[in-house]
């Protein structure tokens, strides 16, 4: 009987042993899938179809058209040698003043092959020298295009040939956890690339500029970001970074970047009349609370107050008068301030809106025509 079983066993273990490799190489013979006992699915590898799982491609694309800014600053001053010296100090009106430079970092955005950028105006303001330093390693002086200060955007130009452009976004808006990066360069490090998520959209009423509409991501932003790009994990631009709310001075997972679209629009009009032509009514406003409702014998809190306007100003040529509520502008409900000056900002100077005005809880309608807005300062 031993020997019986012992003279079984071989032709056993090697008939066990082939039936293991027809499953493994020949699955669909014994009616399995194919390939379904060849590596159990918690071992498979990742498939290259299956995800996003390097963003390479989307950065190689995109990071030869960022670069980086240094700005330098002359500034005079009276506290170096020889005016510490008691005995010259009298002097100090009728010699020279040293001078020493101040410089600082950012960066900027390549948007056309014929070299004109865009970044910040914080960035550039009141430089007297701006370097362009290109992921390339060409460098070159720029010319400040114009500038403006109300969305804190910049236009410079370099003259060198073979320019990488960055790739704008289509016309459809980014949305709430899209993917995004960040390119700039961060204290100076040199380019760097952090990644996040697009936490919010149209956000305003920060403070940080007079018209707003900013991108919100949680890619990291740091002192040296701004006028850098964010980026799809297309490789095309959305956004140029702008600033960061933080206490410490540090990237805090908040940051905030001006729409690709809105920055174009602005760089254009800067190339072609040399500053930004705006719609203007010429009103102030003040958010329609529950009490001034209340006051006003209102119902609704939609709407904005009129609490100021300038004399002979579109408004007022209007007939528009302190009080007034405003309900819609050309049959677009307002919501509150903001989206009201920017819908009068994208107006044609010259062209009319129709305001739909509550007057003592009576209903009014007034045309305005849209004049253009002054320069209130740079």
């Amino acid at each position: 009987m031993k020997e019986f079983l012992r003279n079984l066993g071989w032709p056993a273990v090697c008939g066990l042993l082939i039936a293991l490799l027809i499953m493994q190489q020949f699955p669909h013979w014994l009616g399995f899938p194919a390939n379904s006992a060849a590596i159990p699915a918690a071992l498979a590898l990742p498939s290259s179809s299956g995800g996003v799982v390097s963003y390479s491609e989307a950065v190689a694309k995109a990071a030869p058209a960022v670069a980086n800014i240094f700005t330098t600053k002359q500034i005079p001053s009276r506290d170096n040698a020889p005016f510490g010296d008691s005995t010259l100090r009298d002097y100090a009106d009728t010699l020279p003043a040293p001078a020493r430079r101040q410089s600082s970092l950012g960066s900027a955005v390549i948007l056309r092959s014929d070299g004109y950028l865009l970044t910040n105006n914080h960035v550039v303001a009141d430089a007297d020298e701006i370097l362009i330093a290109l992921r390339d390693g060409r460098e070159a002086i720029a010319k400040l295009i114009g500038t403006d200060p109300e969305t804190d955007l910049a236009v410079l130009k370099i003259d060198l040939p073979d320019l990488p452009a960055a790739t704008i976004t289509p016309e459809e808006q980014p949305a709430t956890g899209d993917v995004v990066m960040a390119i700039g360069n961060p204290f100076g490090l040199g380019q760097t690339v952090t990644m996040g998520i697009i936490s919010a959209t149209g956000r305003n009423q920060l403070g940080l500029n007079t018209y707003e509409d900013f991108i919100q991501t949680d890619a990291a932003i740091n002192q040296g970001n701004s006028g850098g790009a964010l980026i799809d994990a297309h490789g095309r631009l959305i956004g140029i970074n702008t600033a960061i709310f933080s206490q410490s001075g540090g990237s805090q997972g908040i940051g905030f970047a001006i729409p690709a679209h809105l920055a174009v629009d602005v760089m254009e009009e800067i190339i072609e009349r040399g500053r930004v032509i705006r719609g203007w009514l010429g009103v102030e406003v003040q958010p329609l609370t529950s009490d001034l409702a209340e006051s006003f014998g209102l119902v609704q809190t939609e709407g904005i107050v009129v609490s100021g306007l300038y004399r002979n100003g579109p408004a007022w040529s209007a007939g528009l008068r302190p009080g007034d509520v405003i309900l819609r502008i050309d049959d677009k409900a307002i919501v509150h301030g903001r989206h009201a000056m920017n819908q009068v900002a994208r107006a044609k100077p010259g062209s009319t809106v129709e305001l739909e005005v509550l007057r003592n809880g009576e209903p009014m309608s007034f045309t305005a025509e849209v004049g253009v807005r002054p320069t209130f300062g740079s």
